[in-house]
């Protein structure tokens, strides 16, 4: 058994009308490689007629970013020709690798009547040999993505495998990404090295 040391708390940083926490980077936890950023937006309710999420037109390059929309629905558009879009459960993995160009906002319907929204965002670098690697994206529905129940939950598995069930996602760097549903006070055993974790609550 591994104890929890010390914990670091997310810093506050909206972005225009959309309540932002980062937890990582921040003045006490400025790295954890492979990772370079985290962001966990709302949770927060839109009201109707809203203009959606802030994140229009912007390039990446030399890493992946890893979207898990918790409620809510995001719009997926990039310079590859990858066009999707996620709703609640779902999660989108894009390999930026060589470059590309891509908007994350939020379709029509949303942004028309509103509701609640709440929205991991997840950078993971890419070693130096896989910075030019071609750009892809993945798209996984709720449903798409397997679960296996534990005691008082279910983990949703993305990359990796848990306890004989492999995650649609093929990870380039071999990074295991998964997310648990517990019940209140629930607990779950993990026999992987090198477990990072964030919680929502």
């Amino acid at each position: 058994m591994r104890r929890v040391l010390r914990t670091y708390p997310a810093q506050r940083d909206d972005i225009a009308d959309l309540v932002t926490r980062r937890p990582l980077p921040g003045p006490q936890l400025p790295q954890v490689d492979p990772f370079l950023f985290l962001n966990h937006h709302g949770p927060q309710t839109y009201r109707p007629g809203n203009n959606g999420l802030p994140f229009g037109p912007h390039p990446h390059r030399g890493f992946e970013t890893v979207s898990f929309i918790l409620r809510g629905a995001m719009a997926h558009l990039d310079s590859g020709g990858h066009e999707s879009v996620m709703l609640a459960g779902g999660v989108q993995w894009m390999t930026a690798g060589s470059g590309l160009i891509h908007a994350e906002i939020s379709p029509a319907s949303f942004k028309r009547d509103g509701g609640p929204l709440e929205i991991l965002q997840l950078w993971v670098n890419l070693p130096g040999r896989l910075k030019m690697t071609k750009p892809a994206y993945t798209g996984l529905q709720r449903e798409d993505i397997p679960v296996v129940a534990v005691e008082g939950g279910v983990v949703n598995v993305i990359a990796g495998a848990f306890e004989g069930q492999a995650g649609p996602v093929e990870s380039l760097t071999g990074v295991a990404m998964m997310t648990v549903e517990l019940a209140a006070g629930g607990g779950l055993h993990c026999r992987h090295r090198g477990v990072a974790a964030y919680s929502s609550m």
